[in-house]
């Protein structure tokens, strides 16, 4: 077993190779971070793999999704439709107790959608903050996700600000 500092240490790594997975559009390097029933030392030839170390991911505005097919399809989807994205993590917190990591963070997102039709430059890009929890799970390999949950922020309008004013001022 490694030392407590080792393990925060090397869950932050994995974490932050996910979103730069993301962030690159890898898609081979982001499924080797996701945890795989052969992570687990499972024969998928003779167990169902949605048995065994499921893994789910809630996107923003999503339902659950649950299994390497489905989780590993929906990056497939927001690479192919995201020209641009960047994310800058801040109150990130690692937790590791024994063979498992939490990690929580706020995701200040930047991205880009699709050039125009007429073959302009990058579709706007749009600011969006997340709130995240992603589980690791210790294997054999190292730390490989095993849950990412993603939230998004709910912020006040300046609309619902000057609600506020008004109501204060009656």
């Amino acid at each position: 077993m490694s030392a407590p500092h080792t393990d925060v240490e090397q869950v932050e790594s994995a974490n932050t190779a996910f979103y730069e997975a993301l962030e690159q559009g890898d898609f081979d390097e982001l499924s080797a971070l996701w945890l795989a029933p052969s992570d687990l030392g499972v024969d998928e030839e003779y167990h169902d793999p949605a048995d065994t170390g499921v893994i789910s991911c809630v996107h923003p505005g999503w339902p659950v999704l649950t299994g390497r097919g489905e989780v590993l399809r929906s990056y497939a989807l927001i690479m192919a439709n995201t020209d641009y994205i960047q994310f800058f993590l801040t109150d990130v917190h690692v937790s590791v107790t024994g063979n498992t990591a939490l990690v929580t963070c706020t995701e200040n997102i930047l991205s880009g959608g699709p050039a125009p039709a007429d073959g302009g430059e990058l579709g706007p890009l749009v600011g969006q903050l997340v709130v995240a929890t992603n589980v690791f799970r210790r294997t054999s390999f190292g730390w490989k996700l095993w849950s990412h949950h993603a939230s998004p922020v709910l912020a006040e309008s300046d609309e619902d600000e000057e609600d506020a004013d008004d109501d204060t001022s009656a």
